[in-house]
This record gives C-alpha cells, structure tokens and sequence, in this order.
C-alpha cells in the first residue's frame, strides 16, 4: 500500500551511493525558494523521529528476527506492484508494466501473499514506478523542494502525485472494502509501514551519514532529489542524458559536493563547481633535447665541442 510517502526509502538508497554534504551556495539557495520552512519542518520532523519513530524502529529490530522483518517488507513492498503497474502503463512502458505485473503475480501466489520474494530469483526483479515519475514522463515540472510535516522531503510534482495515490491505491481501497477493519485498526499498516522503513534507514546506516554531514538538511535534500532523478529516469544509479520522454533541465538542483562533473550530466551545470585548474607550482613541460649539430661533410661534430647546456 502506498501508504507512507516515498520519502524515506528514496533517500535510504541514495545513502548508499554517496551523497554531498555541504552547501552549494547562491544558486542551490534559489532552487529551494522554501529553504527557511523547509528547515523548519525538518527540525520537527527530526524531533518526532527521535521521540517516537527511531525508537519505535530500534525496538522493531531488536524483537523481531530478521527473517520475520524481510518477510513483513515482502509484503509491503507486494502490496505497491499494482500501483507501479498501473503507472507504467500511463508512462507507455508496456513491456516494464507487465514485467511487474508478473512479478505481483509470482509473488502472490507462489510467494504467500508476498511473504517470499521469488520473483527476484526468476528475474523479475523490482521496478517501481508512482504518480510523480509518471507526472514527470508528461512533462510536468518538479515545482519547488518541499519537506512536508511528518512525511519527510518531497517536491510539489511529487506530492501530489503521492495524495493521488493515497486516494486511489487499489490494494488500499480493497482492504478498505473488504477487510471489515475499522478505520483505527487500518491505520495500523501505514504505521507498520513507516517502522520498516526507519529500520531499513537505520540497516543503511543512514543516521550516521546525518550525524556526520555538516548541513543535514542539504545532504537529505541533494539525496532526495538525486535519487529521484534516478528513478525517473528508470535508473538504479546516477542518470544520464538522452532519456525518452524526461527533460534533464527538469531538475534543477546544483550539485553541492564542490567537485567537477562531466559535461552534459543532466541536471547539473558545470558553472556551478568552482574548481580552478591548479598550475601554481607546476614547473612548465621541457622540450625535448636537440639532436648534435652536423658538420659540412655530413659528420656528427665531436660531442665534446657541443656546449653543456647550463
């Protein structure tokens, strides 16, 4: 169910990449036009994760044996194929939709309602896909950086392309339907949902990447919107130029790690990065040696009349 946004696993797999960690100056400052409520929010958020989710999710792993964890992940992750689906088909990646829908199937049936993940063995492995990469494939902009009251960093594209799929997540609306859960009790999922995920940032080793980053916020945001830009690009890592139906100046957020990037990287402008040439110091090339001077008759002269350079 796409319950919980896709914040959090987004920048937990960035983590793993690597991720900058300082600020990138004026022209990231202008990309994030809400940076004064955005760091805000997540100082709120960061104090609610500390009082209540980052210990929920350390009492999770301590409990619950990691077999039981991935099996629980299996089942969550099962329960957003038909989303990913369905949104593969409205960004006209045919042959991607019916891949998941074979993997949803594998695991439904043959996994236990998704407790196992065999499909990954068969090679059918994850592709997801949501509202927001399918409103970039159509070519709607990114809009401003937002980092939302308990739900962690988004853009505007993205949130609204998560409250759709709240609205209309089919697993969701079926439970709702079918289940005879009351409304209190069905929000156990999304909470056992968001522990998953804080554990699962916990196992990346996400809190020490904060802790040691000088700018928390920039690191969180430059990941998040790194590892968007992956994904819509239908990427695992760093995305490239060329992409159908994505426009690389769609992201435009400046790299912030102060280091040179090759030219034409998508969403990355090399003006951004002042890395002058270092010359001072380096002593200029030397020519090579001129070869002895003839004499008239075609003889090399006796080296010992050739002056010794000085």
């Amino acid at each position: 169910m796409r319950s919980v946004p896709i914040g959090l696993p987004l920048v937990a797999a960035a983590f793993l990449a690597g991720c900058a960690t300082t600020p990138g100056g004026q022209r990231l400052a202008e990309r994030d036009p809400l940076e004064s409520w955005n760091r805000n929010v997540w100082a709120f958020n960061r104090g609610v994760d500390n009082a209540l989710l980052k210990p929920g999710a350390q009492t999770y792993k301590a409990v619950t044996p990691t077999a039981a964890r991935r099996g629980v992940r299996n089942v969550l992750n099962n329960a957003d194929e038909p989303l990913s689906f369905i949104n593969a088909l409205l960004q006209g990646k045919v042959g991607r939709a019916f891949h998941t829908l074979g993997r949803f199937v594998v695991n439904t049936t043959i996994g236990v309602g998704g407790l196992a993940d065999h499909a990954s063995s068969m090679g059918l492995e994850e592709k997801p896909e949501d509202f927001g990469q399918t409103l970039a494939t159509w070519g709607v902009n990114a809009g401003p950086y937002v980092m939302l009251p308990l739900l962690g960093p988004s853009t505007l594209r993205d949130a609204v392309g998560f409250g759709v799929e709240v609205a209309g997540d089919p697993v969701g609306l079926a439970v709702k339907e079918y289940s005879g859960l009351s409304s209190t009790q069905r929000l156990a999922i999304p909470a056992m949902e968001a522990i998953d995920l804080r554990a699962q940032l916990i196992e990346l080793g996400a809190d020490n990447f904060l802790e040691t980053s000088l700018d928390p916020y920039a690191a969180a945001r430059s990941a998040y919107l790194q590892r968007r830009q992956a994904l819509i690009l239908d990427q695992d890592g760093a995305a490239t130029s060329g992409s159908e139906g994505v426009n690389p100046d769609d992201f435009d957020f400046a790299p912030e790690n102060g280091t040179s990037a090759p030219a034409g990287a998508p969403g990355v402008d090399p003006a951004d990065f002042d890395v002058a040439p270092a010359t001072e110091g380096v002593p200029p090339a030397q020519s090579p040696p001129a070869p002895p001077a003839s004499s008239e008759d075609g003889q090399a002269e006796n080296p010992a009349k050739i002056d010794a350079p000085q």
